[in-house]
């Protein structure tokens, strides 16, 4: 069976062309692809064997290359030859020479022609995985539109024109509807090498994809007078963002949110409406941000505790629940956001009742038993009498009568 050398070059071309591979590429794997039909047929599978050949004229040259090495040293007739064997190849030779063998076939036999045609399509694959993951490596960290091939139990294949990229399970928005043929944005995660070539990572759960489309939406943050200073969030549930102001006057939470809301529902309708976003301001200020993470809760005071990272918050007991949040997301999401665990707690009881109770009690009891003090003291006067009784000691009953009427007009006066 008989190659056409030209013809060969001519349908890869082709095929490379279609799959926007390079020349120089295409060349190396025709040139592989005859090497190994080469030692199918006239030489040994472990044999060096070279291939150059001429695109132009379709001429072929297969290069065997030796080890010259001594007679008892030779381990492989495939690729070692004696002193004796490579001065038939070449004149001179001698120990740790390399000698080469040329040979001009053109015609191969099918199985080597079969194995020539797999070892073209191997490369050409190989090449292709190499050119997209190239591609699609400078574009990690960025968004881009593809649309959804295939949806399986726990992934979603969705083609990116050159590439297919998987959208895991835990990388999809929690209760996200994926339809075949719909397209979708998608953040590229990462890019990962295989057996079965470049594996794309893609994400619509991840914080960088919603700090991307509120690029989309708000131009102030490309001349930046406006940024994101953190963002925490459940797919599909809630999504809080930090925001901070450069330049004097801007109000960074109305611009995130926009004219009548219109900014942040373009982003809603993307990751879709159920999602609620809570765009808060950014402080440098530990207590402040904390305050501003917990919206819409009202503060009454945190407490911190720098090294450990963790703040004690106060609320009132009717605020309780609206800190925690439903199934504990909002204390959750703000504790991602500002980097402290934080414990919530009720300040209604362990707040006032010591100010109230132990401070003001001393005042009502000294104020209450000093009047009847003043009101005992009356007796003291009729005590008087007992002191004429007693200084006196009259036994006559002038006496007696004397004492009393004494007594009658001192409390006359």
């Amino acid at each position: 069976m008989e190659i056409q050398i030209k013809q060969l070059i001519a349908a890869v071309k082709q095929i490379a062309e279609e799959k926007n591979l390079p020349e120089d590429v295409v060349h190396e794997a025709v040139e592989q692809a005859l090497a190994a039909a080469y030692r199918k047929d006239f030489g040994e599978r472990e044999q060096n064997v070279v291939v150059q050949l001429n695109s132009n004229t379709g001429d072929m040259t297969a290069i065997t290359s030796y080890d010259v090495v001594e007679d008892d040293a030779v381990e492989n007739d495939a690729q070692q030859l004696t002193v004796e064997q490579a001065q038939k190849f070449k004149k001179g030779a001698k120990l740790g020479d390399v000698v080469t063998e040329e040979a001009h076939p053109t015609t191969f036999g099918r199985v080597a022609a079969q194995t020539a045609k797999q070892v073209i399509l191997q490369r050409l694959r190989e090449a292709e995985r190499e050119i997209v993951l190239t591609e699609y490596e400078d574009k990690i960290g960025t968004v881009i539109v593809g649309t959804v091939q295939r949806v399986e139990p726990r992934v979603v294949r969705v083609d990116l024109g050159k590439a297919t990229g998987i959208l895991p399970a835990s990388e999809q928005i929690q209760g996200e509807y994926y339809g075949v043929g719909s397209r979708i944005k998608v953040f590229l995660k990462d890019v990962e090498r295989g057996n079965r070539g470049p594996q794309l990572v893609l994400s619509r759960a991840n914080e960088e994809f919603i700090e991307y489309l509120f690029r989309q939406e708000v131009p102030e943050m490309e001349s930046g007078a406006v940024e994101i200073k953190g963002i925490a969030r459940q797919a599909g549930m809630r999504t809080k963002i930090a925001v901070a102001s450069t330049a004097p006057g801007v109000d960074p939470v109305g611009t995130f949110v926009g004219g009548h809301g219109t900014r942040v529902q373009a982003v809603m309708n993307e990751i879709g409406d159920q999602e609620k976003i809570d765009i808060v301001t950014f402080a440098e200020d530990s207590e402040t941000y904390i305050k501003n993470a917990l919206s819409p809760t009202e503060v009454i005071r945190v407490e911190i505790n720098e090294k450990a990272k963790h703040a004690r918050v106060i609320v009132d007991q009717s605020q309780l629940s609206i800190a925690i949040g439903k199934a504990g997301q909002n204390v959750r999401l703000a504790s991602k956001l500002t980097g402290y665990e934080l414990d919530i707690e009720s300040g209604t009881p362990k707040t006032e009742t010591p100010v109230e109770e132990v401070a003001p009690a001393p005042d009502p009891v000294v104020e209450e038993t000093a009047p009847v003090e003043e009101v005992v003291v009356a007796p003291v006067v009729v005590e008087k009498p007992a002191e004429a009784k007693k200084s006196t000691k009259p036994k006559r009953r002038d006496d007696i009568e004397a004492g009393l009427l004494g007594a009658i007009e001192e409390q006359g006066e």
